[in-house]
């Protein structure tokens, strides 16, 4: 009976990907105008062997002045989680808001300190309701079937 209790594990987190870019430096520092910042977060899932899970945190940050680009990051934080045992039913919001919620921080973490060290201020990734964010997702795909 022991073999079936359920098991939920992160084996690893680690920064899978990040790329930072200053087009147009060093002339755009000397700008004195505000930039404007835009964020997208993603969250993305595969299978890695059985009962093991990626779970992929992505944040692009991107910072213009008019139309010029002070700086775009991208930067994908992963983990491994051992997944076994868990009703179908659980297995959506597991790994779409349990994971992300772990792996989240980190990709804060990440983003704000590759931008500090290219030289700005750090941009601090506002907490994320993964739960929320799932729901919406999980809203947006029954709509989608039923049309």
């Amino acid at each position: 009976m022991a073999d079936q209790d359920p098991i939920f594990q992160i084996q690893r987190v680690y920064l899978k990907e990040a790329s930072l870019e200053q087009p147009n430096s060093p002339a755009i520092l000397l700008e004195q105008e505000q930039p404007s910042v835009d964020i997208q977060l993603g969250v993305e899932a595969a299978p890695v062997a059985e009962g093991v899970y990626e779970i992929a945190v992505t944040a692009t940050v991107q910072t213009k002045i008019q139309d010029k680009t002070v700086f775009l990051v991208e930067a994908k934080q992963a983990g491994i989680f051992e997944i076994r045992n868990l009703p179908e039913d659980q297995m959506g919001p597991i790994m779409g808001i349990a994971c992300p919620q772990i792996v989240y921080p980190y990709l804060r973490g990440n983003v704000a300190d590759l931008i500090q060290r290219a030289g700005f201020p750090p941009v601090h990734l506002a907490e994320i309701n993964f739960q929320a964010m799932y729901e919406q997702q999980q809203a947006q795909a029954a709509g989608a079937v039923t049309q």
